[in-house]
């Protein structure tokens, strides 16, 4: 069964001089401020490429996380960041790159090796994604 989720934009302005909120269904993003500012340079607020990291970054812990499960481990923790690369000349996000660090008890790192790279491929933003998508793994 299908399971969809929203969010909405509102945006006020041109491109440049213009300012926008986000809001999730969840109330979790609330009318959070995003603008030019936040997105090219370093002004307060969000932007769609740190929204993007952060939905990327969460659903490759949980893909790992089931892929543990599945091989018989469970994870004392994993840490994910994402950088997510816009080129700013081409429009387009030209990469998402991971780096998690694991704790998993037991685990030797070919086996977790091959749960990440499964992760990688088949978390569903990376599925969403046409950009190349590059992970670094470790175990603590």
């Amino acid at each position: 069964m299908p399971i969809k989720r929203n969010a909405s934009a509102h945006w006020e302005g041109s491109g440049k001089d213009g300012k926008g909120t986000v809001s999730t269904a969840s109330t979790v993003l609330n009318q959070t401020q995003y603008s030019f500012n936040t997105r090219f340079a370093d002004g307060v607020g969000t932007n769609p490429e740190e929204l993007v990291a952060a939905a990327h970054a969460g659903c490759f812990s949980m893909k790992l996380a089931f892929n543990l499960q599945g091989a018989g481990f469970t994870a004392d923790s994993l840490d994910t960041k994402c950088t997510i690369t816009l080129d700013t000349d081409s429009g387009s996000i030209s990469e998402s790159h991971l780096v998690v660090t694991a704790s998993v008890p037991g685990i030797d790192q070919e086996k977790f090796q091959e749960l990440v790279d499964d992760a990688e491929a088949n978390c569903p933003i990376s599925k969403l994604f046409n950009t190349k998508i590059t992970v670094e793994a470790s175990l603590a």
